[in-house]
């Protein structure tokens, strides 16, 4: 992993962690599967422009198209627009929490469904990683945590888990950013239905809306994805994985500065055991086999 590979990893985890923090902004002025349709529908025309002005095409290989399809359904349609919903009334920092142990899922499901072994040191991540979130999430219980908000985040992360595993070839085969921008368009079509069918489309325009709306677009929805894509390319999923176990600290840290999320002792110290959890997960597919 050389410096290039090093920034993007960090890159990308403190763009993808911001996500919640400007979804919870946005939530407080739009309905959220409206707002997040045409927020896909935007970064989807600006993704495959650019692509076209890079030279690439819509030739993509078989198993590009069906991760992009499953990737635009589960990622964008499922898990963000799960997590826009349930912001309404969960905080970012707790959305943030839960999404993060995407790591710790996906070797679970590896483990599950898939046959993959499992060391003894991914064995201590999960059980410290999952420790770590019911930590944390037994306190805001306590404190008040909406509970249907908590179980759409949970089912959000279960289908982004799904993406994830889906993922595999789509970043080989070049077209990154013609993949990028096309399944930004599965999510804006899948989503603009349920929006029509059950919500009432009244935006209070702001300031906030505006700012944090074009944020999203551009940094989370657009540029977060095409990194992610490249560092994949660059250095591997599991290695680019590696980076995830930042996102709970860069969740937490800028719901608190943004939003003025109150943080408890349980959270810091929960957070600290998630982030281990998830290293050593990691850390475990990248340890040369005895």
């Amino acid at each position: 992993m050389d410096f290039r590979a090093l920034f993007m990893g960090l890159a990308f985890a403190f763009m993808w962690s911001s996500a919640f923090t400007s979804a919870r902004m946005i939530v407080m002025d739009a309905p959220p599967l409206f707002s997040l349709s045409v927020r896909f529908l935007i970064s989807g025309l600006i993704g495959i422009t650019l692509a076209k002005l890079l030279g690439e095409s819509f030739r993509l290989t078989r198993a590009q198209w069906r991760a992009t399809i499953i990737f635009g359904l589960c990622q964008n349609a499922a898990y963000l627009g799960l997590n826009f919903v349930a912001m309404q009334w969960v905080e970012a920092s707790a959305a943030s929490i839960i999404a993060s142990t995407l790591p710790l899922m996906v070797a679970l499901a590896g483990f599950l469904f898939m046959g993959d072994r499992l060391k003894p040191l991914a064995i201590a991540g999960l059980l410290a990683g999952f420790g770590g979130v019911v930590l944390i999430m037994g306190a805001r219980f306590s404190g008040g945590l909406d509970p249907v908000g908590v179980a759409l985040c949970v089912l959000g992360a279960v289908a982004l888990t799904i993406a994830t595993l889906a993922l595999r070839g789509a970043s080989s085969g070049g077209n990154v950013m013609m993949v990028v921008g096309l399944q930004m368009l599965v999510g804006s079509v899948a989503l603009i239905g349920p929006s029509l069918a059950f919500e009432t489309i009244h935006i209070t325009w702001t300031w906030r809306l505006v700012g944090a709306f074009a944020y999203t677009t551009l940094v989370p929805g657009l540029t977060a994805t095409w990194v992610w894509f490249k560092l994949v390319q660059r250095i591997g999923a599991v290695r680019g994985a590696t980076f995830h176990f930042l996102n709970p600290f860069f969740g937490v840290a800028i719901a608190s500065a943004l939003l003025g999320e109150g943080l408890g002792v349980a959270d810091v110290i929960g957070v600290a055991i998630i982030m281990a959890g998830i290293l050593a997960v990691q850390l475990s597919k990248t340890a040369p086999a005895r």
